[in-house]
């Protein structure tokens, strides 16, 4: 390294509140990447950056040099802007399963690469994986040549992509400091631009099932992704969308590959089709195959009506080493075998369903995992009977679970009975989207 800096004089000055030169935070970066640094002091660094802030440059500066510890993946060979989507996760969110197909059918490329589900939010590499055969892992090549035949890829991060923000993200979760904004900005971003993308779409959620639990604090987390965006020179559009309870009817891995079939052949619940229809016509309309994000909608629900979204979805699952049996005959699939309903005690209305808890109830029957090293069971899941706003009878069921756990069920139940409240009168409606935010800043959805 051509600058050497003294690491105590650095972390000092984060301490002290003072902003870090790009210099200076690339020498931290590349030296803890080389092993030069022990952990015990980029941790204190992660905690000075945590409780003081990082400012514009220093985000950007962080986002770049966690970038370049690794591979940027050079897609220039393949024609047409190159877009993904990236979701900070929720409780029923398998939306990648679809906006992914239909992007890629409207002629827009993605290389999409995905992550696994920690804790109540499920990861769209273990959806992958239920389908048997599915294949996540794949080479560099491999990734390249499946993109350019099919305009799509879902795939796993490898090692060489951003290493340093796999390392750094280790530390954080061992030192309580996930939850500082600028931090989770830079690891987002620099997996993303890693992938060699020209465009990105962000569906930043808030709410009982969101990592961010207030529309506030999500709307700071999107503007800090776009401006990282926009300083690569990355057309970036953030959605901040409603998590208060689980999207769709489905929970668990195979149960949400299930789901997804359905919004492919234009059967899905409203609130996925509504999402799935906006996130993919976005990313139309930033792949340069409409003039608008309007016409990007209605050009994702052409590709839907007309079946070729749901025929890229069996080219890409078929490509990547899948059944595709199971895609076309779902009831083929195995079942759990344990099956149990949880019934409504009272008559009313249903005026909440906690995301949170149902997404740690869907762990507990095996959907999930609380550390990196667990199974997941892809036979294990919840099905939602009724959402916020439906009205219940006494004795009526509100959700089916599966496990082939059996010591859960009791605990599970009592968490899911939990989940619920019935009111006598039918709650108001919550905005799906409620902000969106772009180069132009942040404003009320819709438009």
């Amino acid at each position: 390294m051509e600058n050497k800096f003294n690491i105590v004089s650095l972390i000092r000055k984060k301490r002290e509140g003072q902003a870090l030169t790009k210099t200076e935070i690339r020498y931290l970066i590349d030296a803890y990447t080389a092993d030069e640094i022990p952990d015990y002091q980029i941790s204190a660094f992660l905690m000075a950056s945590f409780i003081n802030g990082l400012n514009a440059e220093e985000s950007a500066a962080l986002t770049e040099s966690m970038l370049h510890s690794g591979i940027v993946v050079d897609l220039s060979h393949i024609p047409g802007m190159k877009v993904d989507k990236h979701s900070t996760g929720g409780v029923g969110d398998k939306l990648s399963l679809i906006l992914a197909p239909i992007v890629a059918s409207a002629g827009v490329p993605v290389p999409m690469i995905s992550g696994r589900g920690l804790g109540h939010t499920g990861g769209t590499l273990d959806k992958l994986e239920s389908i048997p055969g599915f294949t996540v892992d794949v080479d560099l090549n491999r990734y390249k040549e499946i993109l350019e035949k099919h305009h799509l890829v879902l795939v796993g991060q490898t090692e060489e992509i951003a290493p340093a923000d796999k390392r750094l993200y280790a530390l954080r979760d061992v030192t309580a400091t996930v939850e500082s904004i600028p931090l989770i900005a830079g690891s987002i971003m620099s997996k993303k631009l890693a992938e060699g993308i020209d465009a990105l779409v962000l569906d930043v959620k808030y709410g009982d099932g969101a990592f961010m639990k207030t529309e506030e604090q999500a709307a700071k987390l999107a503007h800090a992704l776009v401006d990282i965006g926009l300083e690569f020179e990355k057309e970036t559009i953030a959605y901040l969308t409603n998590m208060n309870q689980p999207l769709g009817y489905k929970i668990g891995n195979w149960f949400e590959v299930e789901e997804s079939i359905d919004a492919l052949k234009g059967e899905g619940p409203d609130d996925i089709m509504e999402l799935s229809h906006l996130l993919s016509g976005t990313m139309i309309y930033l792949g340069g195959k409409a003039t608008s994000v309007e016409e990007g909608i209605a050009k994702s629900k052409e590709q839907v009506e007309n079946g070729q979204a749901y025929q890229k979805w069996l080219d890409i699952v078929e490509e990547q080493g899948g059944d595709i049996s199971f895609i076309e005959n779902p009831s083929s699939y195995p079942k759990a075998s344990y099956e149990f309903e949880i019934k409504s005690e009272v008559s009313g209305y249903i005026s909440a369903l906690d995301a949170y808890e149902i997404g740690m109830a869907s762990v507990e029957l095996g959907a999930g995992r609380i550390t990196k090293e667990e199974e997941v069971d892809p036979q294990a899941g919840i099905i939602l009977k009724k959402k916020v706003g439906d009205k219940i009878t006494k004795g009526e069921t509100i959700f089916i679970a599966y496990t082939n756990k059996p010591t859960t069920i009791e605990a599970v139940s009592t968490k899911l009975y939990e989940s619920v409240s019935v009111s006598e009168t039918k709650p108001e409606k919550e905005f799906l989207i409620s902000k969106v935010i772009d180069k132009k800043g942040i404003r009320d959805y819709p438009l």
